[in-house]
């Protein structure tokens, strides 16, 4: 009676002929946890200096907005008052529209500079790690091949 052969045994044997360093993907795993944490860093700090910079400019605009709604004695001061309030919203909103792209372009800056960083030592890493496993499958290779 003809046996079948057993493909557990066989995958046991393959699977320890070529062993899997975990140390590898446990340092990967670290590494993009680590790199996370920076970008997340930094999208919260540009978050909390726009909330800011939000508060401040609707602060000014209700406090500008209270000196247009005061009772003047002349028509012509309630012209003059809208004219200042357009004139200083408009002042306004060019400032601070500058400040928010100064956060963009200071989170932007940052979040390149630490990705250029991760590149270089994820590509260090992944370099140590495929020649750390060359060596070791062909030394796993050249056992089995002995046998």
């Amino acid at each position: 009676m003809a046996t079948t052969q057993d493909f557990t045994t066989m995958m046991k044997d393959v699977m320890g002929a070529f062993p899997v360093d975990t140390k590898a993907f446990e340092e990967s795993f670290k590494s993009t946890a680590t790199l996370n944490e920076k970008l997340s860093g930094i999208a919260l700090d540009a978050a909390g200096k726009s909330n800011e910079l939000s508060s401040k400019w609707t602060k000014d605009s209700l406090s500008k907005m209270a000196e247009l709604s005061k009772v003047k004695s002349d028509p012509a001061d309630y012209a003059k008052a809208m004219s200042d309030f357009a004139t200083s919203s408009a002042e306004m909103a060019a400032e601070n529209l500058a400040a928010f792209a100064e956060i963009a372009k200071k989170a932007q800056t940052e979040a390149v500079e630490l990705m250029m960083a991760a590149g270089k030592d994820f590509a260090e890493e992944t370099t140590a790690a495929v020649q750390k496993a060359t060596k070791d499958t062909t030394a796993a290779a050249k056992k089995a091949a002995a046998k």
